[in-house]
């Protein structure tokens, strides 16, 4: 029977704020400078997206939201020649955000000191005997990086069916344990292939959903070929 109400929790996986650098990088602008209606409505988007396929996010990114529309609200007031000086509304999400950017290189730093690279991903000695040279280099896939790949994926699908999971279809459980039996005898997959045999849009969503699973309990890696940009899944 499938389990229609699974959720994958984000509470310790990517908040809002990674979400915000997500969509700020994504525009090419800088933190001071945001065009803040642009990212306000993708920030929107994204939320309505994830509940629309039952992820669980925290709470932080309603306040998130709820301060960038009023950020938004602001920056449509007009402005007056006795405001000149007032500060940019934008800065009440430049600075938090210039100090999470602060915060999360020097975690980086820290956690990157035993790794061979920066953007450098390494597989376990034990599942990849490849040597330096044959080991493409790959970069962290994060969570909204991997949402826009599933999105391209669904848009190639028939769209008419709607996100609800059906109870005649493989839950979410199960769909992991086939995964892990794939990643077992292949030791990665690309992201891409994991998706071959869905017959349904509710076939895409419970793999999804399975693949952030995985992720968030670390069975698995996720990592993204620097020159062709294919998404690769390691089994850890």
């Amino acid at each position: 029977m499938q389990d229609e109400k699974y959720q994958v929790k984000l509470d310790v996986f990517e908040g809002p704020m990674d979400l915000l650098v997500h969509l700020i990088r994504k525009a090419e602008v800088d933190i001071y400078d945001i065009p803040i209606a642009l990212i306000t409505d993708q920030f929107l988007a994204y939320i309505e997206w994830m509940k629309a396929m039952n992820v669980d996010f925290a709470g932080d990114f309603l306040v998130m939201a709820a301060t960038l529309m009023h950020v938004k609200s602001k920056m449509l007031l007009p402005v007056h020649e006795d405001d000149e000086e007032e500060e940019d509304p934008r800065m009440e999400i430049a600075r938090p955000l210039k100090e999470y950017l602060q915060i999360k290189a020097a975690a980086e730093e820290l956690s990157e000191r035993n790794l061979l690279g920066e953007h450098t991903f390494v597989r376990s000695p034990s599942k990849a005997p490849a040597t330096a040279d044959e080991e493409p280099e790959l970069i962290k896939v994060g969570l909204f990086e991997l949402i826009e790949a599933f999105q391209k994926i669904l848009e190639n699908i028939n769209l008419e069916q709607a996100f609800a999971l059906t109870a005649d279809k493989i839950s979410v459980k199960e769909r992991i344990g086939q995964i892990v039996d794939i990643l077992e005898s292949r030791g990665s997959v690309t992201f891409s292939e994991l998706f071959e045999g869905a017959v349904d849009k509710s076939d895409f969503v419970v793999t999804f959903l399975a693949i952030l699973e995985m992720a968030k309990i670390n069975l698995i890696e996720i990592a993204q070929h620097v020159q062709t940009g294919v998404i690769r899944i390691f089994y850890l």
